[in-house]
């Protein structure tokens, strides 16, 4: 039997918009540390090995149209949307801890990103993507979205504003989830100026000013150093949790 051609070059395209659009939008993938011309060879390489299998699938639809190339492009755009909130929690967590360790002036240009995040932002950043990448989760995304072809055939996936309007409520977490992330950290820093603070009203002559800074910053990063431990974690649960929110979004949107 010869081969449809026609039909797989056409499933190979659709693939290759799908799996770029996880190269735009999706964290690690997205950093503009990698080189582009890597990524397109990257995604290049996975459209051609999946796109016989696809394009084999009974409810694919290979037609190269404008609704079936946003189609594509969009789940890249719900992958990264909803993996990206756990980042934003881990910036938002470096912005809290920054005000209690008086670096909320220190801001660096990060030249990964066009905008400037705070120095423990980047910091948390940082470390999200070394236990994404030490874990094996970036394996994990590409694979959940290898497996959104069986649930979401290609050419079958439309835009949806339900998918959006359930985005809402998860980017709600990202303050619930800075919040618990900072907490300890916090509370020892609180508790240090409420000590300092009444030691200055027994001993006016303290120089009360001189010595909060100091000691909330060893505190805090004393605690920080020991609370540390855990975020590896937090980090690899919540990233699965997202992971299978995107994937019954897509599944919703197919």
């Amino acid at each position: 039997m010869t081969p449809d051609w026609g039909s797989l070059l056409t499933a190979m395209a659709l693939a290759l918009v799908r799996i770029s659009g996880l190269m735009v939008f999706a964290p690690v993938f997205s950093s503009e540390a990698i080189p582009m011309r890597l990524k397109a060879a990257f995604a290049f390489a996975v459209a051609v090995l999946a796109g016989p299998v696809v394009a084999a699938f009974p409810r694919a639809h290979l037609e190269l149209s404008a609704t079936a190339v946003l189609g594509e492009l969009s789940v890249g755009l719900v992958f990264g949307m909803t993996l990206s909130l756990l980042f934003e929690a881990l910036e938002l967590t470096g912005q809290l801890l920054g005000f209690q360790f008086s670096f909320s002036l220190v801001n660096l240009l990060d030249p990964n990103a066009p905008v400037q995040i705070p120095l423990l932002g980047q910091l948390f950043g940082l470390l999200g993507t070394l236990v994404v990448i030490g874990a094996g989760l970036d394996r994990l995304m590409l694979g959940a979205l290898l497996r959104t072809f069986v649930a979401a055939p290609v050419g079958m996936v439309t835009l949806n504003s339900r998918v959006g309007l359930a985005l809402v409520p998860m980017a709600e977490g990202i303050f619930s989830a800075a919040l618990q992330l900072a907490a300890p950290v916090m509370a020892a820093t609180l508790l240090a100026e409420l000590a300092v603070a009444l030691a200055g009203k027994l001993a006016p002559q303290l120089p009360v000013m001189a010595v909060t800074v100091p000691v909330k910053t060893l505190l805090g990063y004393g605690v920080l150093i020991g609370s540390l431990a855990l975020w590896p974690h937090w980090i690899e649960a919540r990233f699965a949790a997202l992971l299978d929110a995107a994937g019954r979004l897509l599944a919703g949107e197919a």
